[in-house]
């Protein structure tokens, strides 16, 4: 029960701060409040409003926002997200634009479950959509998924993993961004060996920790400096009452996110104070940047305590991908079984989550696939979020990685079959 009065309290607090913003900034703003033209109240009030909006998003799950698309017939056609797949913990997703013809790009985008919602490749999402079929990882909250769903592991994640590119056939190019790019790796590779007809056409993997050791860095260090008794009994916690997963083991979102935060405090610190001041003078917006980057950073959801803690020992602190020793239900999953899947790394000269190095670890490992089939690419000035949604990714990356689609569209067919 500790664990369980722990989540709530963390709860509570947020709670507290978010009704403390509202109270500030709905007493600050009561008209009478006007007759005294003092600098101070229209600070609380904007101290309020700020703070008010930064802790109830922390607990909201924020939408796709993609209503319309805009097409090369010129027209404006409505975008409308299905479930493809519905599974407890994640379900596989597609974006379907009304009205226009099937595109011939097939992309899984597989999104990290790494304290955000999948939401956090909508800009992604949104330029891609103009010439490919999109599909979507949409990873569900674990506070909401009752004990009786049972356990969610790195085994089982790759196994969700393995279902989907089932789903959408061998035609499919799958996109793989940061958290997920080793567990995709180990589910082309299962394919691979259990299923060849289903593999993908092409696996991209943007900035993910493919092997952490080859280039250390705060998140691999904290991996290594704790040991796993140490970090279930400091982060594990089981979910309150609130929700539909009352007792089941989670890492909170919340906790995540104080990490997060803890990384770059300084300038959250300033972001927010600056944000303060310009809602102070009457400069603020509701779509503003400051609001659009926090509404979507401060929305967190919770992971399955089993996936965390397997992550962490599995994939840091064992590095059973980068040494290819991972196992799924107790069989070995051999990366270098991958023998006609197109490979392309993507990194960021300045990620600091998953520095350069880590990803392109991936090539050696595939020792079945030929040099012409592999490709790489090191991106000069980007950080970890600027390869997958920043403008190094909508200049020059996402060009990148289409071409490299294209140049392998006709793995499955007849050399002398051109297919457009």
């Amino acid at each position: 029960m500790r664990y369980m009065a722990t989540y709530d309290l963390m709860e509570t607090i947020r709670n507290t701060q978010q009704w403390l913003g509202a109270t500030a900034r709905t007493m600050a703003s009561y008209p009478a409040m006007a007759l005294v033209p003092n600098p101070a109240l229209q600070w609380a009030a904007a101290w309020g409003e700020v703070t008010e909006r930064a802790f109830e998003r922390m607990v909201a799950r924020p939408d796709w926002g993609i209503r319309t698309l805009t097409c090369e017939d010129g027209r404006d056609h409505l975008v409308h997200v299905e479930r493809v797949v519905e599974r407890p913990f994640g379900d596989l997703i597609h974006f379907n634009v009304h009205g226009r013809e099937e595109q011939p790009r097939k992309i899984l985008l597989v999104a990290p479950m790494s304290g955000h919602y999948a939401t956090l490749v909508r800009s992604t999402v949104i330029s891609l959509l103009p010439n490919c079929e999109v599909y979507v990882t949409d990873w569900h909250n674990a506070r909401d998924i009752p004990v009786s769903c049972g356990k969610f592991d790195v085994e089982d994640y790759t196994l969700y993993l393995v279902d989907f590119m089932r789903e959408l056939g061998p035609d499919t190019n799958v996109v793989a961004v940061c958290q997920p790019a080793p567990l995709t790796l180990a589910a082309t590779a299962y394919l691979a060996q259990s299923d060849p007809d289903a593999q993908p056409r092409t696996l991209t993997l943007i900035g993910g920790p493919i092997d952490p050791n080859a280039t250390p860095t705060d998140v691999t260090d904290f991996g290594h400096s704790v040991t796993m008794g140490q970090l279930e009994e400091t982060m594990i916690q089981r979910v309150g009452f609130k929700y539909k997963g009352v007792g089941r083991m989670v890492y909170p979102g919340l906790l995540q996110l104080s990490s997060f935060i803890s990384m770059n405090a300084d300038r959250h610190a300033k972001a927010f104070t600056d944000q303060i001041m310009r809602v102070a003078r009457g400069e603020a917006t509701e779509h503003d940047a400051h609001n659009r980057f926090y509404d979507e950073y401060l929305a967190v959801m919770d992971m399955p305590a089993e996936f965390y803690l397997s992550t962490v020992e599995r994939i840091f602190k064992n590095a059973e991908i980068a040494k290819n020793e991972f196992t799924v239900n107790g069989e070995k999953v051999d990366i270098g079984a991958i023998t006609n899947v197109a490979v392309k790394t993507v990194e960021g000269a300045n990620d600091d989550i998953s520095a350069p190095g880590q990803c392109v670890a991936a090539l050696d490992l595939l020792t079945g696939l030929p040099d012409e089939k592999k490709a790489s690419h090191l991106e000069p000035g980007a950080g970890h979020y600027g390869i997958f949604a920043g403008k190094s990714w909508r200049n020059n990356i996402r060009p990148l990685v289409l071409d490299f689609i294209d140049s392998n569209a006709h793995k499955t067919e007849p050399a002398n079959v051109n297919v457009a």
